[in-house]
C-alpha cells in the first residue's frame, strides 16, 4: 500500500474529536486503502482490534443491510461499551437515509465515526442539514505525482511524468504492467462511474448523449466553457441536446468527482464572475482511455495536473481575469492569494512575454509563479518565479 501521508495526517489530527470524518473522492482513488492505513496506525497506538468496526457497503457481506436502522444495529451490536470504538463505513451513501444512522452513532460518547463516499451528494441535502457542524470533510484525489514517484522510484522524471499521465494516477494501476490491463481497469472505473453513479442515480435514459458530453469535456479540459456553448457544438455535430441537459450532466460529473469546475475571478475588481468556467479532470489516464492517444494540448494537460496539485495543497482555486488577459489560477489559502501561469515551454521570447504579461499587470505583491516543463534553472522575472513544473510537483 502506498502511504498517503497527507490524508493520513488529516485523519490522525481529528482522532477522537467529536466530529464525523468524511472522506470523499472519485471511485478507486484510495479511500478504503486510506482507512486500512489508518487502522494500522490505531493498532500501533495500542488500540485493540476489537475496538475497530469496519463495514463496506459495497461488499457482498453487507448486502443484507438495506436500511439506516439495519446499518445502525449492525454497528451497535459490535460496540464495546467500556472503550472508544472506531467505526468505519465505506460507501455509506448506498444505504437509504444513512445519515440517520450516522447521527445516532455520532451522539454516542464511545464512537469515533469515519465514513467514505464517491458522490458529492453525500454532503448535500439532508445530511448537510442533519449533521451541520458535526463533520469534517477530507477531499481525496488519486495519486499526486510526488506519491506516484514515491511508489515507482526516482530516475528519469520526465519519462515518469509521461507514464503518470498515460497510465493513470489511480493507485491500483501501479500494480498492472501491461497497457491492455491498465485500459481494462480504467474501463471498469469509467463504467462504474457512468452507469452506477450517474445514469442510475440521475435516471438518465439517453446514455449516448451523456457520453457525447463526457467526450467533449475530456477533449476540452482547461478551455472556457458554458452549457450553451457545449450544446451548440454538439448540435453542429448532429447531437440534439439542450443546454439544460448539458448542465445537468456537468453537475452529475462534478458530483461524482470526475470533473472539477473552476469559476472565474476578477483580480482587479476583487469579485467572482458568473460567466463561463473551466473544467479539469480527476485523472488524465481516463482521458487517454476514452479518447486514445491522439494529439492533445499538452499545455492544458499540464494545467490540469497543476490544478489538482493546488487542490491537494488546500487552496480555493479560480481562473483569474486581469483586464483583457487571463491568469491560469488564483489560489487562495489561509495566508494570501498566489498567482500561477502554466505553459509547456517559454523558451521562445514572444511566448515568455505573453505568459508574463497578465502576472505583471497584477498590482499587489503576493507570490506569482510561472510553471513550465522547460528543464532550465529557476529564474525570476520582475519578482515572478519561473520554476520547472516537475520540480514544483515533487516539492523541490
Amino acid at each position: 500500500m502506498i502511504n498517503r501521508e497527507a490524508y493520513l495526517n488529516q485523519l490522525l489530527a481529528f482522532k477522537d474529536k467529536q466530529l464525523i470524518k468524511v472522506v470523499s473522492g472519485i471511485r478507486r482513488c484510495g479511500k478504503s486503502t486510506l482507512f486500512e492505513l489508518y487502522k494500522d496506525c490505531l493498532l500501533a497506538r495500542c488500540v485493540d482490534e476489537k475496538q475497530i468496526i469496519s463495514i463496506n457497503l459495497e461488499s457482498a457481506e453487507s448486502y443484507d443491510i438495506k436500511s439506516f436502522a439495519e446499518l445502525y444495529h449492525a454497528v451497535a451490536a459490535r460496540l464495546d461499551p467500556s472503550r472508544m470504538n472506531y467505526v468505519f463505513l465505506d460507501e455509506v451513501q448506498l444505504v437509504p437515509d444513512f445519515q440517520r444512522a450516522c447521527d445516532s452513532l455520532y451522539i454516542m460518547k464511545n464512537v469515533d465515526l469515519y465514513i467514505t463516499g464517491s458522490n458529492a451528494g453525500l454532503l448535500s441535502g439532508e445530511l448537510a442539514t442533519l449533521l451541520s457542524g458535526r463533520y469534517v470533510e477530507i477531499k481525496m484525489l488519486p495519486l499526486s505525482f510526488k506519491e506516484y514517484i514515491s511508489a515507482v522510484g526516482t530516475g528519469d522524471l520526465s519519462r515518469k511524468y509521461r507514464d503518470y499521465l498515460l497510465n493513470s494516477s489511480f493507485p491500483y494501476a501501479l500494480e498492472l504492467s501491461r497497457r491492455k490491463d491498465i485500459l481494462a481497469y480504467l474501463d471498469g472505473i469509467y463504467t462504474s462511474i457512468v452507469l452506477k453513479d450517474i445514469v442510475k442515480r440521475k435516471k438518465i435514459t439517453d446514455i449516448a448523449a451523456l457520453e457525447s458530453v463526457i467526450r467533449f469535456m475530456f477533449d476540452n479540459i482547461g478551455n472556457l466553457c458554458s452549457a450553451t456553448k457545449i450544446a451548440n457544438t454538439l448540435k453542429s455535430g448532429g447531437k440534439n441536446i439542450s443546454a439544460h441537459t448539458v448542465d445537468n450532466y456537468l453537475n452529475a460529473l462534478c458530483e461524482s468527482f470526475v470533473l472539477y469546475r473552476v469559476g472565474r475571478y476578477d483580480i482587479k475588481g476583487k469579485q467572482f464572475l458568473q460567466t463561463q468556467e473551466k473544467f479539469y479532470l480527476a485523472d488524465i489516464g481516463l482521458r487517454y482511455y476514452l479518447l486514445g492517444t491522439k494529439p492533445a494540448d499538452m499545455g492544458h494537460i499540464l494545467e490540469n495536473i497543476v490544478y489538482l496539485e493546488l487542490l491537494r495543497r488546500g487552496n480555493e482555486i479560480y481562473v483569474g481575469k486581469q483586464d483583457n488577459g487571463e491568469v491560469d489560477f488564483v489560489a487562495i489559502n489561509d495566508i494570501s492569494p498566489e498567482y500561477y501561469q502554466v505553459a509547456l515551454t517559454v523558451r521562445d521570447e514572444t511566448t515568455l512575454k505573453r505568459e508574463l504579461a497578465p502576472l505583471n499587470r497584477i498590482s499587489d505583491h503576493n507570490p506569482k509563479f510561472l510553471l513550465t516543463l522547460d528543464d532550465d534553472p529557476p529564474a525570476a522575472h520582475n519578482g515572478i518565479r519561473q520554476i520547472n513544473a516537475i520540480d514544483w510537483l515533487i516539492g523541490k
